[in-house]
């Protein structure tokens, strides 16, 4: 395991444990996105620089093995010649070409090897950052369901609720008051009926007052010898 994948599994260890203490889970995550992108920013160009080093390493290994069989070509053909001493003198400087080949192309096996842990690397890193931010915006919609809900309870305790209340309280004496007053209107005119009933049972007793009155006078007329 690398320094930097080391590091960055503690920085999660922290994130984690930090997360659960936070009050604010959404800024906590928002630090940790800021410090990720960064990292990301500097293994991004870590890996640039390493790429183009391991670009020129191949150069150079690959010129020093150009420069191994060219002067392997030349002690070949001073020997044909019958230079011996000419290739002593290529295969001397073969000899430096090859170990020049041997040191490059170790160079640059390294700097390949480690090229492509740090590409192993930033794809984690990558592929962490996306997730963080996918709980990112699970935590700030949690969040701001919570706010509204706070909010919510906030106008129900305070604004909201009384006003509720005192609406209520308002129609109920809105309510009772028009129940009083269509009871008044009511015995009003419960009053009247009774009173113009009791008109009329008075007139009609009258009549018959004067009705039967009126038929003891014909009886006594008829009786003294009258008649109509």
């Amino acid at each position: 395991m690398s320094i930097m994948k080391r590091v960055r599994d503690i920085t999660v260890a922290t994130l984690n444990e930090r997360l659960e203490k936070s009050e604010d889970p959404v800024r906590m995550i928002d630090q940790f996105l800021w410090s990720t992108r960064e990292d990301i920013i500097q293994a991004e160009k870590l890996y640039q620089q390493y790429a183009g080093h391991s670009n020129h390493l191949k150069v150079q290994w690959l010129q020093a093995e150009e420069q191994k069989e060219k002067r392997e070509n030349q002690a070949l053909t001073a020997l044909k010649a019958g230079e011996e001493q000419l290739a002593r003198i290529a295969l001397h400087e073969k000899a430096g070409c090859e170990e020049r080949s041997r040191q490059y192309r170790d160079l640059f096996e390294q700097s390949r090897q480690n090229t492509l842990d740090l590409e192993e690397q930033l794809r984690e890193m990558r592929s962490e950052y996306q997730s963080v931010y996918d709980k990112r915006e699970y935590y700030a919609a949690r969040m701001e369901s919570l706010r509204l809900q706070q909010r919510m309870n906030s106008r129900y305790n305070s604004g909201f609720g009384d006003n509720g209340i005192q609406s209520g309280t308002a129609f109920r004496r809105l309510e009772d008051r028009i129940s009083g007053m269509e009871h008044e209107a009511k015995s009003l005119r419960d009053i009247r009926r009774m009173g113009q009933e009791f008109v009329t049972e008075a007139g009609n007793t009258v009549q018959s007052v004067i009705e039967r009155e009126l038929e003891q006078l014909k009886r006594k007329l008829e009786k003294e010898g009258w008649s109509s």
